[in-house]
């Protein structure tokens, strides 16, 4: 009998894991995709989405025909709780299903309510939705234009998102003939600008800050939000921020439903792994992206979060589908790689300009790093988003 392995979540680290154990293993396993939602979400380009640069159409595809073509076996359904013991999987309709291997890609989710206010008050893009309602307040926002505040809060981890959000709206501003009427103020719970959630990269302070000067914003470091008003964040320290619109990346956290399981995860929410991606406690289960736990080399007087983006996630995944294949082929996973030891690629986008920004590791220590500034970076994230949608659409996960 074929083994079965069972993959929650389709985005990232779901289609990537689910196909290429396919291709490891020639076909001869039965592979199933359980995801709560139907389509896959290029999820760097949100941060175009609320200017009407990009629409839902845009950025997502149905994953459907994606996995039919792979052999791999696809239900709509959200994972409601896990019996590592018995094998099974229960979902929210009543469905169960069993598995010789699983594979956790569920993503995370927002914790607005970490900050009093910051749910009612302010807007994210971290999700299609929450991008979508951003959208829309700033289109209120520009008939009656005032003080912007952006950033992210205390354990948040996606930085660089806050930082393509910041300079695109400066950018846009610009371009509506705004930008002299509004004061722009970016809040971040990094110890230093560029500090990103994994520990800066050479003169990345510098050049954040020039940055930030050149397009005439205000900033505030190492701070932490008590509350986020109707017109103003507040932080711990006591400043009173007054804005128009707001957009503040909130803190992720793991599904709630993995927490149900004892031993499972951490206080929160993330998977516990080893370097080969399995659990801690259970051999046959596996955890890659922002579901699996991730412990950062450093303290900071304020707490971050370290990002798990699109790529460390797909290493992640490759490596967890060889070990899966490895164990269905009687042998031991032999595949090893922290997440820190992944190389780190992003493009930050700022409208019309960019940083390139390259290490030979995501967490140090590190023997190089590199951001490379200038406008060919936007071109080139432009081209990379187009470029990523085929290759995943058509299901071409072993291509970089």
């Amino acid at each position: 009998m074929r083994a079965k392995v069972l993959v929650l979540g389709g985005n990232f680290g779901g289609l990537t894991a689910a196909i290429s154990l396919r291709d490891e293993l020639h076909g001869d396993v039965d592979v199933t995709v359980l995801s709560d939602r139907d389509h896959f979400l290029f999820s760097p380009s949100l941060i175009w989405l609320p200017f009407g640069k990009r629409d839902r159409a845009d950025i997502t595809f149905p994953v459907a025909p994606t996995f039919e073509q792979a052999g791999v076996e696809f239900v709509v359904d959200a994972a409601a709780g896990i019996d590592p013991l018995g094998h099974i999987v229960r979902t929210v309709s009543g469905a169960e299903h069993h598995y010789d291997y699983l594979l956790i890609a569920t993503g995370a989710r927002d914790r607005p309510d970490a900050v009093e206010g910051l749910r009612q008050n302010a807007y994210s893009i971290t999700t299609l939705d929450g991008a979508t309602r951003a959208g829309e307040a700033w289109r209120a926002f520009r008939e009656t234009p005032g003080d912007i505040v952006i950033g992210a809060t205390q354990e948040a981890s996606c930085f660089g998102a806050a930082y393509e959000f910041l300079f695109n709206t400066s950018y846009q501003l610009r371009r509506a003939g705004l930008k002299r009427r509004t004061r722009i103020t970016y809040v971040t719970a990094e110890p230093f600008l560029g500090h990103f959630g994994i520990g800066g990269l050479p003169h990345g302070e510098k050049l954040l800050g020039m940055f930030l000067k050149k397009e005439n914003i205000d900033f505030r470091t190492d701070t932490a939000l008590e509350t986020v008003d109707e017109d103003a964040v507040v932080t711990t320290g006591g400043e009173r921020i007054p804005f128009r619109f707001a957009m503040i990346v909130p803190p992720f956290a793991g599904q709630e439903f993995l927490t149900a399981t004892p031993g499972l995860t951490n206080p929160a929410g993330y998977v516990e792994v080893r370097d080969t991606y399995q659990s801690l406690l259970f051999d046959d289960v596996y955890a890659v992206g922002l579901a699996a736990a991730v412990q950062a080399p450093w303290t900071t007087p304020t707490p971050v979060g370290v990002p798990k983006t699109g790529l460390p996630t797909e290493r992640m995944a490759h490596v967890a589908a060889r070990n899966i294949a490895a164990q269905i082929r009687g042998e031991a996973p032999a595949d090893h790689q922290t997440f820190g030891e992944i190389p780190a690629v992003c493009v930050m986008d700022a409208g019309n300009n960019g940083v390139l920004i390259l290490a030979d590791r995501m967490l140090p220590p590190r023997r190089h790093g590199v951001l490379v500034p200038g406008p060919q970076n936007h071109a080139f994230k432009i081209a990379f988003e187009k470029y990523y949608l085929w290759k995943m659409r058509a299901g071409h996960v072993s291509l970089p």
